[in-house]
């Protein structure tokens, strides 16, 4: 029997050997607290049968030490010849990577980073490779006061910070995770760190006592609706709890989730269902549940998180998962490494050692390079500098925009390049792990390129990138608006200040729930007509519309109808013709009407309905052209319209005509004078970045 784990008599007769060639291999060595050498391994193993791993495993844990201390006493191949070749490659490995010094602190961040990726490349042979490697780092840790040299104890303590706890976390082995994380706190930062055990001390009384009976509540509530649970209290470890103080700029007292419950149901529907009976028993706390079930963390972590106001008035947090899920919450990969059987089911977190064994064979074959590798391996995070020494953290894959509004949002808004490490580099650049970045800002620039969105990893700067189109465009419809306020207000003879104040517009705003400045935006996108605003006051136009003719009619002198040149004539609105079209006179009820001739309403017509037409050579006139364009995204039609504006082309009004789920379809009316002028136009939306297809309406 070891820790509670029944071992058959092949397994016990392999310890048994493994433990008499541990003592050949340390004899004679003791360890800094004066202990037999042999202790150290021992609690290895204890800790990799803890996490109920394979008694090769456990061989390993015994003798991971062996080859690197033994002065010759047991080497690769007698271990080899006594165990078999995959203890010894394991037992290899563990010493290979223990002769790897990682650089720590802020100033090697991209060697650290390269350090973690040796290590995984290294364990890449045997995943218990990882598994014995991190229970030695524990077994250290937990008895690294011994150490004398307060220089090689803190060394020591940064290395498992900022290697051995990634490590763990990226494999989802939480229970290690957690526990190399206080332990280091402990070395790295002793007055905090006994500040917040004594913080912690002083109300777990209290806490525990309140824990119990929101255990009893949800027990009970479990029970009545038939869900078999086991419901259990956690805390928050010390350097969480430090993190997060330092993190948010927040006091102990302010700290509201130093304690949780977890429910563990028997599947993964009766999570579903627990829910429910969370959310009947306590209020929910809008915006804070997270389905990781439906949607799992990249290192495989599946469970539901929701957050609720209980009877005392304080949030509690409760994480519900299935069994399965719970063994791979706390041991992470060694969980499912150790539970599968035959083939076994091949997850996330298999895939990915998988996928590092194969790149391990085709490096040596050449078919792959270390890049390949480094991208596959990269932690979720860079940290770069400022200038000034400051690090930022950036998302993996960040570029210098990110970096730009990283250090602040006007800063970004105004990016004009950047320099990394003095070179100047493209706005597509990927930052690098210690990578000093300075930004190059152009303070006359009008503002981002919708462009940038493609070059931005942060869901923040693609955020801030937005938001500042929503508003320039928020901005151009709200002048439009004013335009139309401005002309209904000079029909009434008053300001415009005048006209929102009437008491019709108020009781408008009220019905509807809008503001004033919402009424002048809906005005600008002509969700609102001029004719409905007008009917909104009760203004009726008088019905003096004797003169609508004139405006209809082109000027006699624009066009020349069979030699004709006084003729009254009008243009057709199905294809709005404009000077340098070829055009025809077709004779109608209402008199000569100017097409284009290739108008699909003309083409049938016989010849004793059309005239030939010219245009005069000396026509100065404007006209409304229609221009239809399909873009592959809607957020890219503000940037359109700036662009528009930017050129000064003159638009009349514009529409969504449709739009699906990766195309939108637009309709701009522009003023134009002639056809050389339109197929300049278009020319130029064709050119712009996501326009698909530009035609004339």
């Amino acid at each position: 029997m070891l820790l509670g784990r029944q071992l058959t008599n092949k397994e016990k007769d392999v310890l048994c050997r493994a433990f008499d060639m541990a003592e050949i291999a340390y004899q004679g060595l003791y360890r800094k607290s004066g202990e037999p050498f042999i202790t150290h391994p021992i609690e290895v193993a204890k800790i990799i049968a803890s996490l109920k791993l394979d008694a090769d495993s456990i061989v390993a844990a015994l003798l991971h030490d062996a080859i690197e201390d033994s002065e010759g006493r047991v080497t690769y191949e007698m271990i080899e010849k006594n165990f078999g070749k995959e203890i010894a490659q394991i037992v290899d490995g563990v010493t290979k990577v223990s002769r790897i010094n990682a650089p720590v602190g802020n100033i090697e961040q991209k060697k650290k980073l390269e350090t973690i990726q040796k290590m995984l490349f290294a364990m890449a042979e045997d995943i218990r490779v990882i598994f014995v490697k991190l229970a030695d780092r524990l077994h250290n840790m937990r008895t690294i006061d011994f150490v004398e040299e307060e220089e090689k104890k803190r060394y020591k303590a940064m290395e498992t910070l900022e290697v051995y706890a990634p490590i763990a976390h990226k494999l989802g082995i939480n229970v290690i995770k957690s526990e190399l994380e206080d332990l280091s706190f402990k070395v790295l930062h002793y007055d905090e760190y006994q500040k917040i055990k004594q913080l912690v001390a002083q109300k777990k009384v209290e806490r525990e006592e309140r824990l119990k009976s929101y255990i009893q509540q949800l027990q009970t509530a479990f029970q009545e609706h038939n869900i078999d649970a086991l419901v259990e209290g956690r805390y928050k470890h010390y350097y969480s709890i430090w993190k997060k103080m330092i993190q948010k700029g927040k006091d102990f007292n302010e700290l509201y989730d130093l304690m949780g419950l977890r429910a563990i149901v028997s599947d993964v529907t009766t999570c579903y269902t627990a829910v429910g009976v969370v959310h009947n028993l306590w209020v929910p706390l809008p915006g804070r549940f997270k389905d990781y079930i439906a949607a799992p963390k990249s290192n495989g972590y599946r469970s539901i998180h929701t957050t609720v106001i209980t009877q005392f008035g304080e949030p509690l947090e409760i994480q519900i998962r299935d069994k399965q899920m719970h063994e791979e919450a706390e041991y992470g990969l060694i969980a499912h490494w150790a539970y599968k059987s035959g083939e076994g089911i091949v997850d996330i977190k298999q895939k990915w050692i998988l996928r590092l064994a194969e790149w391990r064979k085709e490096l040596s074959q050449g078919y792959a390079s270390l890049e390949d590798l480094k991208k596959e391996l990269q932690m979720s995070e860079v940290f770069v500098l400022t200038p000034k020494g400051e690090i930022i953290h950036l998302p993996y894959g960040a570029t210098p925009i990110d970096f730009a509004y990283a250090i602040h949002t006007e800063i970004g808004h105004h990016f004009a390049g950047a320099k990394v490490n003095g070179k100047i580099v493209p706005i597509d650049y990927q930052l690098n792990n210690g990578d000093v970045v300075e930004i190059i800002v152009n303070k006359s620039s009008p503002g981002p390129s919708l462009d940038w969105l493609r070059y931005a990893k942060s869901p923040r700067t693609k955020a801030k990138i937005k938001r500042f189109f929503k508003e320039k465009e928020r901005e151009q419809l709200i002048e439009r608006g004013k335009d139309v306020l401005r002309r209904v207000a000079k029909k009434l003879n008053i300001s415009i200040e005048e006209l929102l104040q009437k008491p019709e517009i108020k009781k408008y705003l009220t019905a509807h729930q809008i503001d004033e400045e919402e009424f002048i935006t809906r005005l600008g996108d002509k969700t609102i007509t001029q004719d409905e605003l007008m009917l909104i006051v009760g203004f009726k136009e008088q019905p003096k519309k004797k003169v609508t003719k004139a405006k209809k009619k082109s000027p006699a002198s624009l066009v020349i109808v069979d030699g004709l040149e006084s003729l009254e004539t009008l243009f057709a609105k199905c294809c709005n013709p404009i000077p340098g079209d070829k055009i025809v006179g077709v004779a109608s009820k209402r008199g000569i009407v100017i097409h284009r001739s290739n108008c699909q309403n003309v083409v049938g017509l016989g010849p004793d309905r059309k005239f030939p037409a010219l245009w005069r050579s000396d026509v100065t006139a404007q006209f409304g052209v229609l221009v239809k364009m399909e873009l592959d995204k809607k957020e890219r039609v503000p940037e359109l319209l700036s662009k528009t504006m930017e050129r000064k082309i003159e638009v009349k009004n514009f529409k969504f005509e449709a739009i699906g789920d990766d195309f939108v379809i637009i309709s701009l009316s522009v003023i134009v004078k002639s056809l050389d002028e339109l197929e300049q136009i278009m020319d130029y939306f064709k050119s712009s970045p996501g326009v698909r297809k530009v035609v004339r309406g």
